[in-house]
């Protein structure tokens, strides 16, 4: 249970310094709640939806060298951003920067706390 509120609170964390690179043009966050609301919903729709469109888009990963699951991973967040209401992602390009900063920083964060 305690991981389970560390990797929230990192992934806030990581929507936060999204947004704080991105705002206002590419993705925006009005405010701390929304970031937690933002996190939980993106890790709902990575451990679910993710999973399946994986499977399904599987030999397209293949053909791409598994750079289309960038473009899933851009999916997912676009798709947490309508969702949660005062979400605002500027398109793909908005989704892609957003979902690439925030795997960065979950990625290091996680990284010095384990």
């Amino acid at each position: 249970m305690v991981g389970l509120l560390i990797r929230l609170l990192v992934t806030m964390l990581a929507v936060l310094v999204a947004n704080y690179v991105l705002a206002p043009d590419y993705f925006s966050v009005p405010d701390i709640s929304t970031a937690i609301i933002f996190a939980v919903v993106l890790g709902l729709l990575n451990a679910i939806v993710r999973p399946i469109l994986t499977i399904i888009t599987f030999p397209l990963t293949i053909l791409t060298l598994g750079l289309f699951l960038l473009i899933l991973n851009a999916l997912m967040f676009y798709l947490a951003a309508v969702f949660v209401p005062g979400v605002h992602v500027g398109g793909f390009v908005g989704a892609f920067l957003g979902a690439l900063i925030t795997t960065v920083v979950s990625a290091i964060v996680s990284h010095f706390i384990h």
